[in-house]
This record gives C-alpha cells, structure tokens and sequence, in this order.
C-alpha cells in the first residue's frame, strides 16, 4: 500500500494538460486511470501488459454484444468492462510517466490496440443487429448502414486527431500550457469515448438502444464534420 500511495503522488505532479479533453475523460477516466496506474506499479506491471489488460476489458465486451441476445444484464456487464477496458488505457501512458518515460513501441501498440477497439465495436454492434433483429427492431436493412457510418466517423475522428497532433509544431521548452476551456470540455462529452460506454446499459431495452446508438451515431458525424474543418484550417497555417 506505500508503494500505491507513493506512486498516486507522483502521478499527481505527471499528469497531461487537461486541453482539448472532455470533463468526463478530465474527472472520472483520468482519476481512475492514475489509481490504476499505482497498483500496476506496485505490481510490477510493465505499460505494455497495462496496455493488454485494456484490450482484453474492451475485446470481451465487444464480443459480448455481437454473441449474447441483448438484455438489462448483458448491457450493464458490456458498460462494465468498456469502461474498466478505458480507464486501464489511461492508466498505461500514466504508468509509462510513472517510470520515466515511455517507448516507440509501447505508443505505437497503445494507438494500434484503440483503433482495433474502435473497429471492432461498430462492427459487432452490425453484427447484434442482424443476428438479434426482433430484438433491437432492426429488419430493415437500413439499419445495418448505421454502425458502419459510426465506425467511418468514429475511425476517421481518432485517426485524423493524432495525425494533426503530429504534424503541428510543438510549443516551444518552458512555454505555459493552454488553460482547459469549461465550455469546450461540457461540448466534447457526446464524443467521448467513456461516455459512448454508457449506450450499453441500454441493451436490454432493444429499439432504445437502437435508437440511442444511433443518435450518438449522428452527433459524431457532425462533430467529425467540425473537426476536419477545424484541423485543416489549423495545419493551412503551417509553413511547409
């Protein structure tokens, strides 16, 4: 328990800049990810099998929802591991941090491992809605279009993100960070991830769910629309 305390305070003095991150990510992911962080530590855990630890939460509720008939239990078991599956994929940058730095390597697997979920979860929520259509009230083949159009914008919104994060020049050594904005941390939570989680606990609720997913559907469509306009605009000023 000394070494998990000790770590929670040194995590607390390495934390990134809350900028660009939306309040649920900023007071309920983060947090849990830095306690998590302290007990993988304390356990000897290397970022990589935080990293693994993550991806097994995220691809056994995602297989849960393309296998299981939906109902009230399954949703709360799937919201469950998704949001334990996110906090352990705070918790690896966190632990790396914790041990002075991370690897190419280890980001690399990070990013590769949170596309795979992003993927994989529209796909198997495609895959509910044709095995599971009384159920979710999903005959008509239009249906089948809407996780695929999430998954464009969702896959589409993460990777156009971190590649303007590379290609924008980085702030110069000793430059103050931006202060988070409020206001944009409320606008980002219908696109955060932690709380696309909590669609889940409506599956037992069958065309609510429908319904629900495709709304948050529709709104990251809008917000990908944002976004490009936003980072194009903001990469036309960098000089070539």
């Amino acid at each position: 328990m000394a070494r998990v305390g000790t770590a929670l305070r040194e995590l607390r003095g390495a934390q990134k800049s809350a900028k660009g991150v939306s309040l649920y990510s900023r007071f309920v992911n983060r947090p849990a990810g830095r306690y998590l962080a302290a007990v993988s530590h304390a356990l000897g855990l290397t970022p990589n099998q935080v990293t693994l630890v993550s991806a097994a939460f995220s691809f056994a509720a995602v297989a849960a929802v393309a296998l299981c008939a939906p109902s009230w239990g399954l949703g709360v078991a799937v919201w469950a591991a998704l949001a334990v599956g996110f906090a352990f994929d705070s918790a690896d940058g966190q632990l790396a941090r914790l041990r002075g730095g991370g690897s190419a390597a280890g980001e690399w697997l990070d990013h590769v491992v949170d596309c795979a979920k992003l993927t994989a979860l529209h796909t198997c929520v495609l895959t509910a809605f044709y095995r599971f259509p009384e159920a979710y009230g999903t005959g008509g083949e239009g249906w089948l279009l809407v996780p695929l159009g999430f998954q464009l914008a969702s896959v589409v919104t993460f990777f156009g993100g971190l590649l303007t994060e590379k290609l924008k020049p980085k702030p110069a050594p000793g430059s103050p960070a931006a202060a988070p904005s409020t206001v944009r941390a409320v606008a980002l939570l219908p696109v955060d991830y932690g709380v696309f989680c909590l669609v889940f606990l409506t599956l037992g609720g069958g065309a609510l769910f429908r319904w629900a997913y495709a709304g948050l559907g529709a709104v990251a469509v809008l917000f990908l629309v944002a976004f490009l306009a936003k980072w194009f605009r903001e990469l036309s000023a960098v000089p070539r």
